[in-house]
């Protein structure tokens, strides 16, 4: 262990449970706090585990990009999501991790993704089909359902809407890793109430995933088609990916191919429901980019949704913090950090950071224009390095392809509380109703 006067300060915790509890009460004011009082680098303690809070955009960069062979997902990662995920592409490592990324990147190169619009446009247009004026609508849920009937018509080729297990599963899973409930701390073994559902509702996932499969191998191959499903499917069928591993990395897309993209939708309509001034600007930009009706060609043209989905991914990441462990003794901002040590790279503290952003709070798309006098990692809701989210471009496209098909036909305005709460578990989720309500 290193000294004192190296090792990163930090608050003391109690005994045993170290600083459980307060991070437990309100997860996003206890890094604030800790980057506040003690630091950008800093360390605390959750039953015994020694954690370090990684909230310097330079430190951060080091992590993810510059020194990442020094960091791997770590044990926090790989223990909660062993289950459901531990051989897939989001927790696994080393050759593992390479050798699937290779695999699975035909799927997101970019001239593969334009070919995905037309069914994003399509399944947007259907959502926007079955609404009307004067209509008061559940923004996440709307948005859930999108985003999960674009994730099975483009990298599945199914419908997959008519199937209430995945929202179970990600129910269950939300309760399970619900940083506001102490006993989300505790061992996944431990036979609780919330444990056993999430256990019930994984395998009941895993079941209709192996499903899936065996729908996809009854075709002969030159039927399959070249979605992601095919391609991890040839794979296992050419021994160079186990059943386990496809198994978890289908369950990895069906959560992080639709719920952070929905989320990151939610809090886009949020803000500008809150900035009819904004929401009228992006209505103007889409009726002189897009000819009726949004296309690939369009979408790099849409620079100022571009810069409003920025600007609300940096107020609301859906994925509000990383982990990694050190792999080895490693140098942050002048302090050790001891092999085996657990590292958060809180995104709410960073994205929020006055060192950073001038009027941290308000939500101001304009600074996502020209150049930026900030750190390069002082915004990373997608990641950064070798191991930044490989669905990052579909996202991107699938967000503004949904935005300008909404925003063509409709106005809105925000018929719920501008501050709703925030659960802090997989993702950053919504604990209350985000409603709008719809002006043709």
């Amino acid at each position: 262990m290193s000294t004192a006067e190296e090792y990163p300060p930090g608050p003391r915790g109690l005994p045993v449970i170290g600083n459980t509890v307060a991070l437990s009460r309100d997860i996003f004011a206890f890094f604030e706090e800790l980057r506040d009082e003690y630091g950008r680098v800093a360390s605390y303690d959750v039953f015994g585990t020694d954690a370090c809070m990684i909230a310097h955009p330079d430190a951060i960069q080091q992590v993810l990009l510059d020194n990442h062979e020094a960091f791997e997902k770590g044990e926090v990662l790989t223990r909660n999501l062993a289950d459901a995920m531990g051989e897939g592409l989001f927790v696994s490592g080393g050759e593992q991790w390479r050798n699937q990324r290779s695999q699975v990147q035909p799927a997101f190169y970019r001239e593969r993704l334009t070919t995905y619009v037309p069914e994003m446009r399509a399944t947007a247009e259907e959502t926007v089909e079955q609404w009307h004026d004067g209509m008061v609508v559940d923004v996440n849920d709307v948005m859930t359902a999108t985003t999960m009937g674009v994730l099975g018509r483009t990298l599945f080729g199914v419908d997959v809407t008519d199937h209430p297990i995945i929202s179970e599963a990600s129910n269950a899973m939300l309760a399970r890793f619900d940083t506001s409930r102490f006993w989300s701390f505790l061992p996944d073994r431990l036979p609780t109430p919330t444990n056993r559902r999430y256990r019930q509702k994984l395998s009941e996932l895993q079941q209709f995933v192996d499903e899936l499969a065996q729908q996809r191998r009854e075709r002969q191959p030159e039927n399959r088609g070249d979605d992601l499903l095919s391609i991890l499917v040839g794979f296992v069928e050419a021994s160079d990916l186990s059943q386990e591993e496809f198994r978890d990395n289908m369950v990895t897309f069906l959560f992080a191919g639709h719920e952070t993209t929905s989320l990151g939708l939610t809090y886009t309509l949020l803000c500008l429901a809150q900035h009819p001034d904004e929401q009228a600007a992006l209505r103007a930009e889409v009726d002189a980019v897009c000819d009726g009706s949004v296309t690939a060609d369009d979408l790099p043209q849409l620079e100022r949704m571009e810069h409003a989905i920025d600007e609300a991914l940096r107020l609301y990441p859906p994925v509000y913090m990383f982990f990694r462990e050190a792999a080895r003794d490693v140098q942050l901002q002048g302090y050790t950090i001891p092999e085996g040590t657990t590292l958060v790279l809180p995104q709410w503290a960073v994205h929020r950071d006055p060192a950073w952003w001038d009027d941290p709070e308000v939500f101001r798309p304009d600074r996502f224009a020209g150049d930026p006098d900030r750190p390069e990692y002082a915004y990373f809701p997608f990641g950064g390095g070798p191991r930044h989210c490989i669905g990052m471009r579909f996202a991107r496209m699938e967000m503004k392809t949904i935005l300008a098909t909404i925003l063509d036909p409709y106005t809105f305005e925000l018929a719920s509380d501008p501050n709703p709460d925030l659960i802090a578990s997989t993702n950053l989720k919504p604990g209350d109703p985000i409603e709008i309500e719809l002006y043709e």
